[in-house]
């Protein structure tokens, strides 16, 4: 069994016993709250002076001692907790087993599939790099090459960030390699987004308020800035103005994001980073349009952070999206 494979195995099994737990202690308090009940109904039932009366003829009395009474309930509430306890644990562990095999078939379709671009991307870096040593001096696409290849190493970083991120024992090892401070990625993220805020005429604005870092890779906070950046312009009117603000808040390191856009309509906010959940288009005539899995994906890469990402206000006038990590 590969590591992964462990490390998604180990997660279920903790989960299952999590959730086996709980369900014997509901069970548990249960049976002990029913045992109760009858165990004082019967005491109630049983009155002294029906000890002195001679039975009827053709009736039969027994007696319970109220010791023995106490002791068989006791030892029936007991059994009865154990039973409950060990089914819930197996129930719980069955239900589970299945979304274990799907984190595993995910995992497995991140890593193939970002192992599958490597090879495509290198190779067009390669051939990039040398269209770049042919150019004469002075050519005036010798920017725009430099460009195409910062962009393609861009791609080739999330792309090993993706396969980082399907091998839970690797990406805790980098995330202990020392603090990564912000600035530097989400300028990246503020830069690379130039392009399409420049074509849907919207500005792209980066305040550093506080120096701030955190363990999370630079590739990841670059792929976490660039969807919440990538959102807010494509919800800006044109004329618009997006901002970034780095700052420190308490002992988290934050990253929010605002646009001048009308709001979040035709869904709830809670929900936008449900994965497929799209808003409504800020601005009409806009041809592109996203597939409601950027916000998502920061919210997974926040929450394995320990982290947060949540609207930190919405109205006509604009929103702000906030993603929220521990600071070093």
């Amino acid at each position: 069994m590969s590591r992964e494979r462990d490390v998604d195995s180990l997660e279920v099994r903790r989960a299952s016993r999590t959730v086996g737990l709980q369900l014997t202690i509901a069970s548990g308090a249960l049976v002990v709250a029913a045992i109760g009940v009858a165990f004082f109904f019967v005491l109630d039932q049983l009155q002294p002076s029906e000890l002195q009366e001679a039975p009827r003829p053709g009736e039969h009395k027994i007696y319970i001692d109220t010791v023995d009474a106490m002791l068989a309930f006791v030892i029936v509430g007991v059994l009865a907790v154990i039973v409950a306890g060990v089914l819930s644990v197996i129930v719980t562990r069955r239900a589970v087993r299945p979304l274990g095999e799907a984190l595993r078939r995910q995992r497995d379709f991140v890593a193939d599939a970002s192992h599958e671009l490597r090879t495509p991307l290198a190779v067009l870096d390669a051939r990039l790099q040398v269209l770049q040593r042919g150019l004469p001096p002075g050519d005036p696409s010798t920017a725009t090459v430099a460009e195409l290849r910062d962009d393609t190493r861009t791609l080739i970083d999330v792309v090993n960030d993706l396969l980082l991120a399907a091998d839970p024992e690797r990406e805790r090892a980098a995330a202990t390699e020392g603090p990564v401070p912000f600035s530097a990625p989400v300028r990246r993220a503020v830069e690379s987004l130039q392009v399409l805020a420049q074509e849907a005429g919207v500005e792209v604005r980066l305040v550093e308020r506080d120096d701030v870092a955190s363990d999370v890779p630079a590739t990841t906070l670059q792929r976490c800035a660039t969807a919440l950046l990538d959102n807010a312009v494509a919800h800006s009117p044109s004329g618009g103005v997006v901002t970034a603000t780095i700052r420190r808040d308490g002992r988290a390191a934050s990253l929010t994001v605002a646009d001048q856009g009308p709001g979040i309509q035709g869904i709830d906010p809670a929900r936008i980073f449900d994965r497929f959940a799209r808003a409504e288009p800020a601005a009409a005539g806009r041809s592109r349009s996203g597939f409601g899995i950027g916000l998502a994906l920061v919210r997974e890469v926040a929450v394995r952070h320990g982290g947060e990402v949540s609207v930190a206000s919405t109205g006509p006038t604009g929103t702000a999206l906030e993603l929220r990590l521990p600071a070093r």
